[in-house]
């Protein structure tokens, strides 16, 4: 693949205008050390970071020093988790800290380390072949501002395990809550572990380093984790291995057959949970006509408000660009504000307590805040006139992204049908979404769900390479 170097400053420019429109992509705290030495981490050339983690992943060649490099992590981590909530919540005005405080432990906690890596063989009457996890090298990992620390965090644990350093691009406007975050499990590795500079990122941003960051020599995994535009962007500047975690638009069926209160219950959990910036949260419900109004009447009893049609469209024309336009899109000034300041942007007024606004919208499936994903407590109430049509709206609204879908219901062949239909990456039922994150259901977390190049929940085993050694001959027991 032969890209110019005038295609790539065109693709890197709309990448980073769609992660934050400064052009920002990494910079530390003011402070850092001088240049080649860095600053636990953050330096001030791109070169040096990467030989720096080339460096680092090179003194982490066995498992044991890895399970001790994870468990340092994860205390570290825990540790600071209130502190890197607080930060993210001054830094960006998103969500709340804590639930943010409760994502870092998530991640901390849930995160799979080295324990998933185990080695496979292959033996019969020609010899014996063994099949083992590789690591990379050093990955460059594009980080967004929804869940900064939580997202180092969690790809620290994962990469790390494997075998990897990593080379960070923090969003502009998320760089010092995750610049800190990388400064603070640094800090604890040199002094536990031994080893520096397991995670690095630069301290000015630019264009020039953007475009080395994608197309740097010896980096060969990228991760990148955004919207649908800024995905297909680093589709195009990039001949590397590529991990994406893009966008959804998760829906959530309600059916006749649900425990109405338990449905309403985990919808406000989850939907109200960081204020919504989780991509695999619900961003619109879509019920059953005949059993619409008790599940709104359970999800105000949970503290949700709700609010008018026309206070609806107050609200996104406040809150959405170029609405009613065709390019509609979320204000990032109000992505993950609370339900609060929501309301006082329209016009209009709240209780202190509220985290959930709910709109009746009908069974207009064209509403604004059905097709926009706008990552707000704000959640639209569709009416289907009975599952299978439900069924039909969810996939029109989730857009074939195959993101997360969810489903109350006590049906099982509904239950089968909307599985199978959907074919999302998540399909959580009977609870709230983050239950497929490993919140309140079985299995682990991840801050990077990679739908659209289909790893789905990452952990260590996404990032790694499988090597084959084989061995002709007799080699059994048996």
């Amino acid at each position: 693949m032969s890209i110019r170097q005038e295609d790539i400053e065109s693709i890197v420019n709309e990448v980073l205008s769609k992660l934050g429109g400064s052009g920002e992509v990494i910079r530390a705290a003011a402070g850092a050390a001088d240049g080649a030495g860095g600053d636990h981490g953050v330096f001030e050339r791109l070169e040096d970071a990467v030989a720096a983690a080339q460096r680092a992943h090179k003194a982490i060649p066995t498992v044991a020093i890895r399970e001790k490099v994870i468990r340092v992590i994860r205390r570290a981590a825990r540790a600071n988790a209130r502190r890197l909530a607080e930060m993210a919540v001054e830094e960006t005005g998103m969500g709340r800290i804590e639930d943010k405080i409760r994502k870092n432990m998530l991640v901390a906690t849930r995160t799979p380390g080295p324990e998933v890596l185990t080695p496979a063989a292959i033996s019969g009457d020609t010899g014996l072949t063994l099949i083992e996890n590789a690591p990379w090298g050093v990955i460059a990992s594009v980080t967004p501002s929804t869940n900064p620390a939580a997202t180092v965090i969690n790809n620290a644990i994962s990469m790390i395990s494997g075998g990897n350093a990593v080379v960070f691009a923090p969003h502009p406007s998320a760089k010092r809550t995750t610049q800190e975050a990388i400064r603070i499990l640094n800090r604890a590795l040199e002094e536990e572990a031994g080893v520096a500079n397991l995670l690095v990122c630069v301290r000015e941003p630019s264009i020039e380093v953007a475009q080395k960051l994608f197309t740097f020599p010896g980096i060969n995994l990228l991760v990148v984790t955004g919207g649908e535009a800024v995905v297909e962007a680093a589709r195009k500047v990039t001949d590397k291995r590529l991990i994406a975690a893009g966008a959804g638009n998760p829906p959530v069926v309600v059916d006749e057959t649900a425990d109405l209160a338990r449905a309403a219950k985990s919808i406000y959990d989850g939907a109200s949970f960081d204020n919504n910036i989780i991509c695999a949260d619900e961003k619109e419900i879509i019920a059953v006509d005949a059993i619409a109004d008790q599940l709104k009447a359970e999800m105000k009893a949970c503290g949700a408000v709700e609010i008018t049609p026309d206070q609806a469209e107050t609200l996104a024309r406040a809150v959405l660009l170029d609405y009613p336009g065709p390019k509609r899109r979320p204000n990032p000034k109000w992505v993950g504000r609370d339900a609060r300041e929501l309301a006082r942007a329209a016009g209009f007024d709240v209780p202190e307590s509220c985290r959930l606004l709910l709109v009746d919208v009908g069974r207009d499936v064209d509403h604004v805040f059905a097709r926009v994903e706008q990552m707000m407590p704000i959640l639209p109430v569709l009416r289907a006139n009975d599952f299978r049509e439900a069924l039909d709206w969810a996939m029109l609204l989730e857009r074939g992204l195959s993101h997360t879908a969810g489903l109350h219901s006590r049906n099982i062949e509904n239950m089968d049908a909307m599985a199978r239909r959907m074919n999302t990456s998540l399909f959580v039922k009977n609870g709230p979404h983050v239950a497929g994150l490993g919140a309140g259901g079985e299995g682990w977390t991840s801050m990077t769900i990679s739908t659209p190049t289909g790893e789905g929940v990452t952990n260590a085993r996404s990032f790694v390479r499988l090597r084959r050694c084989t061995l002709v001959g007799s080699f059994r027991i048996v």
